[in-house]
């Protein structure tokens, strides 16, 4: 029995490290690709290695494209959509699971129906909306666009984990001293790090890879790194398409995402296996 047990489990991993590779993979085409000149890529037999490349492709991305400001457009936008949505959705998640208030399940009926809602149904209200507040091809303009489309799902994200937390943790550091605002601040906010974490990913992705919203919004010169990638795709395709700076533009584009999940993968993967098996 143990013997086939641990076939299994061999059997299980191998296939596991089968599916990662199987996921993996496109990522690593495209950063090969980056470093290959265009005469590799479109060759009849692929070239799996990237022997013989060079950072050519990164420097004509970069001398053609307005990548910079794109680049902090994408940041301006990304951060301010992040730090919103993580207080207004903590807010609303800790008073419809602590409190106890008149509309409280409307409320919750609420942002479960707002997910239901097809986005590229408010475009257009979205556009008046934008536009008779000024605030077209402007940073503030499409985060409050963001904000709004990922504050409900989030809202219901961090309701599981401040339900997953006791009160009564903090009610007995209440008892031993501490204020209601210190006993939060001290035992019950460390608790939902890893689940600000998580939602914070979750707000990071929705707000980084936008498109369409963004194409609405902004118009002329503005544009966020999807948008930016796009332009340069276009351009590319006016003649043949370069698809090694094709892939080195996507590479850039992937890479503060890279190093945002580097920094804070550990949180994560606890925020997602507490919101697993709380509220």
């Amino acid at each position: 029995m143990s013997a086939l047990r641990r076939l299994g489990r061999v059997g299980a991993s191998v296939l596991a490290l089968a599916i990662a590779l199987i996921w993996v993979f496109p990522v690593y085409w495209m950063i090969n690709s980056s470093f290959l000149p265009n005469t590799k890529l479109t060759a009849s037999s692929p070239t799996f290695l990237p022997f013989g490349g060079s950072l050519t492709n990164f420097k004509l991305v970069l001398s053609q494209g307005n990548f910079g400001a794109a680049l902090k457009m994408s940041l301006f936008i990304t951060l301010i959509t992040v730090f919103c949505t993580l207080l207004f959705a903590f807010l609303a998640a800790l008073a419809i699971s602590r409190y106890r208030f008149k509309g409280r399940k409307s409320f919750v009926l609420a942002v479960l129906f707002i997910q239901m809602l097809p986005a590229e149904g408010l475009f257009l209200a979205q556009y008046s909306m934008i536009r008779s507040m000024n605030l077209l091809n402007t940073v503030m303009g499409v985060s409050i666009i963001y904000i709004a489309a990922v504050v409900p799902f989030t809202v219901w994200m961090l309701r599981g984990f401040v339900a997953g937390i006791p009160a009564d943790l903090e009610e007995a550091a209440m008892v031993d001293g501490l204020s209601r605002t210190g006993a939060f601040f001290r035992i019950t906010f460390p608790l939902l790090a890893p689940g600000l974490v998580a939602s914070g990913v979750y707000a990071f992705l929705q707000a980084w890879n936008e498109f369409t919203v963004a194409l609405v919004l902004l118009q002329g010169e503005t544009k966020t790194l999807p948008l930016w990638l796009r332009g340069f795709i276009q351009q590319s395709s006016q003649h043949e398409i370069d698809w090694g700076q094709v892939m080195a533009a996507s590479t850039l584009v992937a890479v503060p995402v890279i190093v945002f999940f580097v920094l804070v993968q550990g949180r994560m993967t606890s925020g997602l296996v507490a919101g697993a098996v709380k509220g």
